[in-house]
């Protein structure tokens, strides 16, 4: 009998780990045993994890978290380590090679329920400050060569939307991008950082979790603060402007240079728009159309 049921949704966006995803019942019996834990729970799930409820022999509670091991979260455990500890979850026990981690158990809400949308923004923002303090060890993955992969690919995508304004618009994209890609940064980046990815904390009011680590310039992390909670935008009835009163919340408060972090909010959508792209879509995301003109108008 399966020590669990996987989550049926990780079969949707995990399509191409089908093995993985089969195997991962066998793979957690094993840190079970390695790590002397016990369930603790029904199992949980990320984008693209497992993530189980579990006990440790002292009775600590924690979360067993398993991932197919890729480039994104292959330095996921030493980044967390390397953060400051009243920022981050903390990790328990690791295992790099497959990419599984024993973490602290965290409470269950995160800045997503704060119903004061500017007050989780500023929030995300002061967690942003204290991670984009910390200068990226030796080994983690370069922004820059984050950029060169787009420089390299953008050529042959954009040509693949369907009007000519929106071509004329990546275009500038990349434009930005190359040049922006001469001083990338070397702090350590989240890559994800999301109200849904600070999570309340028993230690500290909030800890973030599940980052995807990369080197380079913090203002290569605003995109996701703008992107989501989006709703809260809308509801202002005036999007544009409450776009930017989001961004400069975050800029400010993270002590961003903000020409800058807008510039690598457009490589992001950037990033964003080649994969959807490669995914064979024809246009430009509505909600990263509507960022890109509120924070660039007279683009």
């Amino acid at each position: 009998m399966s020590l669990f049921e996987v989550p049926a949704p990780l079969f949707e966006t995990l399509a191409d780990e089908v093995s993985w995803l089969e195997a991962a019942p066998e793979l957690a019996a094993e840190y079970l045993e390695r790590w002397k834990l016990q369930l603790d729970g029904k199992p949980l799930h990320g984008m693209a994890s497992v993530v189980l409820p579990v006990l440790r022999t002292d009775g600590t509670p924690a979360m067993l978290k398993l991932q197919p091991p890729n480039d994104e979260n292959e330095s996921e455990a030493l980044a967390l380590r390397t953060w400051p500890d009243d920022a981050v979850v903390r990790v328990l026990e690791d295992d790099q090679a497959s990419a599984t981690i024993l973490l602290e158990r965290l409470e269950s809400r995160a800045l997503d329920d704060l119903p004061d949308d500017t007050e989780a923004t500023r929030i995300l923002a002061e967690l942003l400050a204290r991670l984009s303090a910390v200068q990226a060890p030796p080994g983690i993955r370069g922004l820059d060569d984050v950029v060169a992969e787009l420089l390299d690919d953008a050529p042959g995508l954009i040509p693949q939307l369907a009007d000519p304004d929106q071509q004329a618009l990546v275009r500038r994209y990349v434009a930005q991008a190359a040049e922006l890609a001469q001083e990338p940064g070397d702090r350590l980046l989240h890559w994800d950082l999301h109200y849904g990815n600070a999570m309340a904390g028993g230690r500290e009011p909030w800890l973030v979790i599940d980052p995807k680590p990369l080197a380079g310039d913090p203002g290569f992390e605003l995109f996701q603060a703008l992107n989501n909670r989006w709703d809260d935008l809308v509801a202002t009835g005036d999007l544009p402007r409450a776009i930017r009163r989001r961004f400069d919340l975050m800029v400010e408060v993270a002590g961003l240079e903000r020409d800058r972090a807008v510039g690598w909010t457009m490589v992001r959508i950037l990033q964003n728009v080649l994969w959807d792209l490669e995914d064979e879509e024809d246009e430009i995301d509505p909600v990263q159309l509507e960022i890109s003109l509120a924070l660039t108008p007279a683009a």
